[in-house]
């Protein structure tokens, strides 16, 4: 009781302020010099694959299908943190309402927990496509491909920042990141957060890691399947195909889990805002050229936009 008198007596926080990458002028600016070209090459790939997906009827096909969503998914995800991490870039420190920053800390929560059910989602096609061939066309025909891609959109609602927005920020205000993620906010509040950390914890579990479970069950049958494909090519081309996806979702995985599956506050946040960049900046750049611009359908059909 005394405690809920205390904080009532305290002046909310109002607004916060972004430290952001570097608070070195020098290394902001060749940061900038960096990111910038990173991000416009990042919408550039992402809008070319959705517009090949969606102009070239080869390309409509349940892989294609889903790669169309997570490039589409790419460019609304890196729009929500990428601004502001060249806006500090930029400017130096600023300032952020604290609206507006649980604003950015809902849609990045929502877009993550999208791009979880996502990959997994990409995971079970290529499954059927190698472990159930004959079965492919009516195990993945449209509605159920439509049904996947609606879930992993829907899921992106289950997101925590109800239990962050309750809690109080009565100062300091200063976040050591370059955008409004949970660890940060945590380390601000001035409220008990063992219940929010729970929360937090529990999400992680059910959509970082159940996606996650789904992904390797999926590879682990299809590399099963693929050892026992009579043809050395058959292997290969199978073996190059799953390679490049499970790099992808190695990196992402690896770098979202650190930061979100553990039931603490992150204190070293130098290491936490450069995982941060792993999966914020490097995946979705990548993901266009590992997934799409190597392969041969998506080039021929890049070869005819351009006649």
């Amino acid at each position: 009781m005394e405690r809920s008198l205390e904080l009532g007596n305290v002046t909310r926080v109002q607004e916060f302020v972004l430290l952001g990458l570097s608070m070195s002028p020098e290394t902001r600016e060749v940061l900038f010099a960096v990111f910038l070209p990173l991000y416009l090459l990042t919408l550039l790939e992402n809008a070319l694959i959705v517009f090949l997906v969606c102009s070239h009827t080869e390309l409509h096909k349940p892989m294609y299908f889903f790669l169309g969503n997570l490039s589409c998914l790419e460019m609304c995800y890196v729009s929500v943190t990428m601004p502001s991490l060249l806006a500090g870039l930029w400017t130096g420190p600023y300032h952020v309402p604290f609206t507006a920053c649980l604003i950015q800390l809902f849609l990045f929560i929502s877009l993550i927990s999208t791009k979880c059910t996502l990959l997994a989602s990409m995971a079970c096609d290529r499954y059927v496509a190698i472990c159930r061939p004959l079965r492919y066309p009516l195990l993945m025909r449209p509605q159920v491909c439509l049904g996947l891609a609606g879930t992993s959109w829907l899921c992106g609602r289950v997101g925590r920042t109800r239990c962050l927005a309750s809690l109080s920020y009565c100062g300091p205000n200063v976040l050591n990141h370059f955008f409004c993620d949970v660890s940060p906010l945590l380390n601000l509040s001035c409220t008990h957060v063992a219940l929010t950390e729970l929360v937090d914890f529990l999400s992680a579990i059910i959509i970082l890691w159940g996606s996650l479970l789904v992904a390797i069950a999926s590879y682990v049958a299809i590399g099963r399947a693929v050892l026992h494909m009579p043809s050395a090519a058959a292997r290969c081309k199978a073996f190059s195909t799953c390679a490049s996806h499970l790099v992808v979702v190695g990196i992402f995985y690896s770098a979202a889990l650190f930061i979100y599956a553990r039931p603490s506050r992150i204190e070293a946040m130098d290491l936490n805002k450069v995982l941060s960049v792993v999966y914020t900046v490097a995946t979705p750049m990548c993901n266009p050229v590992i997934y799409c611009l190597r392969n041969r359908e998506v080039q021929a059909a890049f070869r005819r936009a351009l006649r």
